[in-house]
Formats: C-alpha cells, structure tokens, sequence
C-alpha cells in the first residue's frame, strides 16, 4: 500500500523518495547488492559487452504498429462506411459498444454540471478496457500525438547532441496543476475548453475527417517541443495521462524491475517519457528485490528494449512474465 500511495503521489509531481533507513531495504536487496559488490569485475565485462551490441526495438515496433493499426480503422471505418470503428477517439462506437474517453467524459459532465447517463455507459466500457490492458497505456499504445511527438524528439535530440538547443525542463506537479485548470474551466465556462486545445482529438479528427486550421497548432506544439522543452505536452500538460494513471493503479499488466540482474547502467532512463517511474534502477533505491513500475508508466516498452539483461519485463501482477 505504502509503494502504491508513493506511486500515485510521484504521479502528481512528487520526488520519488530514497531509502531512509537500514530496514526499508528487504533482506534479500540487501543479499544481492553485497553479491553484486563483490564482483565488480563481472559487472566491467558486461558494460563493455553491453556497448557492443546493437539497440534493440520489438516493443516498440510492436507498439507502433498497433497505434497505427487503432487509427487506421477509424479512417477506413469512416471512408469505407463499414462501421466498425466509428468516431474517433473522444468518443466512439466499436460495433455497437460505447466507447468514451475517460477525461474528455469528465469535462463534458462538469460543462454541463451533471451527469450523463449514455457518457457514464461509454466511459465505464472504457474504463474496464484500460483497467485490465493498463491506464496508461493508452498514451504510447493508441495516442496519435504520442508517436509524432516520438518522432519529433529524435530532431530535439540531434540537435541537442550538436549544443543548438538546450532542454528546459518544468516542474512534473505542472500537469496536475493543468488538470485541475482545465476541470474548472469547464465547469465555470460550460465549454470544454481542453477539447478546444488537445492535439490528441485534432489529430485523430484530422485523420478521419480531413486537416484543417486546428493542426496549425499542433504543429506549434511540436516546434515548442523541438527547441524548448522535450516531449513537453505529454510530461507536463496534458491530462488525460494524469486521468488514465489513477486507473492503472488497478491494471494487472504492468513492466517490473528485479535489481538481481540489473548493472544498473541507466540506459533505460535515458530512453523513457517518463523516466522518474525507473528510479528504483538507480544503484541503492530498490527496497524490494522485484517489484512493479509506479501508475505513471505509459508500458511503452522502451527500457524493456533498452535494457540487455531481461531486469525490466511486462508482466501480469501474481503471473509469469508475458514475454
């Protein structure tokens, strides 16, 4: 319960909190750091096998080809009028079920200032999809935004590598703060003001519908995100993965760390949205020889690439590991 409240309070912005004292650090931990001091020489042998071999990127393949097959069928079934998959992602209908973005239900109930009966039907069918394949996972796995911006990092990066920009990071609590701005927007002007704003929707309504002036402002989204602050939106703004990690505080399916194979080498902060979620693979911060990534993990799949040793791993919750 302790790891799970810490979890949903580095959510909000909060310091992932060190090991205070000798006895928040399990036995075992503690057994296999000292087996890991010991033999150092193991450990330089596999930083420099580790420097030699060739990145690896099956999760994320996995994960793009999904993100594009979900949007995909929301055009064909618009252009095709097979009616599959109708909508888009604010709102749809897949062969006749419901299906309503979480956070985008909250901000018309708080426009209109009651509840919604048809939204209520909609949002609960989503929410037992995203509680059982993960909340937000949504983000990495089905967001349109998420993969352009995805793209447009690897320009912030080149640039950075070549001193053109500088990364200007925000405070993490900045997105909770964002939350709670656009819930009482919509409440006190009785618009959905982040809907006006979100690229997520532009995006999606773009590819069904066609492009129109909207996109002018992803497109400054992204130009921001390319010289000022990377991966800007998704890290400090938007809500929906705020409201889509408070349900996968229930998700089964989630990607645990075990320290016994970890060299703790640090690639796969280097590679994550969200990199916080893996300050347990810092040498000395794990209290538990084996345990789940916090709520606010996207289940990219990045550090289960990037790591070369198998220390990060999806998994369901009291099961196997899935692959």
């Amino acid at each position: 319960m302790r790891r799970l409240i810490e979890g949903f309070l580095c959510m909000l912005g909060a310091e992932p909190k060190k090991p205070g004292r000798p006895g928040d650090v399990s036995e075992e931990v503690r057994r296999i750091m000292e087996i890991k001091r010991e033999d150092k020489s193991r450990i330089k042998e596999h930083l420099h096998e580790q420097a030699r071999q060739s990145p690896r990127h099956t999760w994320r393949n996995r994960r793009w080809v999904v993100l594009a097959a979900v949007n995909l069928l929301f055009v064909l079934s618009f252009w095709l009028d097979i009616q599959i998959l109708e909508g888009a992602l604010t709102a749809s209908r897949f062969v006749g079920f419901h299906l309503i973005d979480l956070n985008s239900a909250l901000q018309v109930m708080l426009a209109h200032k009651h509840i919604i009966v048809n939204l209520v039907i909609g949002t609960l069918t989503v929410f037992l999809l995203w509680v059982m394949l993960g909340g937000r996972s949504f983000c990495s796995w089905v967001c349109p935004y998420h993969l352009v911006s995805e793209l447009t990092e690897k320009i912030h990066l080149a640039l950075a590598r070549r001193k053109i920009v500088t990364e200007h990071a925000f405070h993490r609590g900045t997105r909770a703060v964002f939350w709670v701005l656009f819930a009482v927007l919509a409440f006190v002007t009785g618009y959905t003001v982040f809907e006006t704003l979100s690229p997520v929707g532009i995006l999606s309504r773009a590819l069904i519908y066609g492009p129109g002036l909207a996109l002018a402002w992803v497109f400054l989204l992204l130009l921001f995100e390319v010289f000022w602050s990377r991966r800007a939106w998704c890290r400090y703004v938007c809500p929906i993965g705020l409201t889509y990690g408070v349900v996968g505080t229930l998700s089964p399916l989630r990607v645990s760390y075990r320290v016994e194979p970890c060299f703790h080498e640090g690639d796969c902060r280097k590679v994550c949205l969200v990199p916080h979620v893996l300050d347990v693979t810092i040498k000395g911060r794990a209290t538990v020889a084996e345990m789940g990534l916090g709520p606010d993990c996207t289940r990219c799949g990045l550090c289960v690439d990037a790591c070369p040793t198998g220390a990060l791993r999806f998994e369901v919750k009291g099961l196997s590991k899935l692959l």
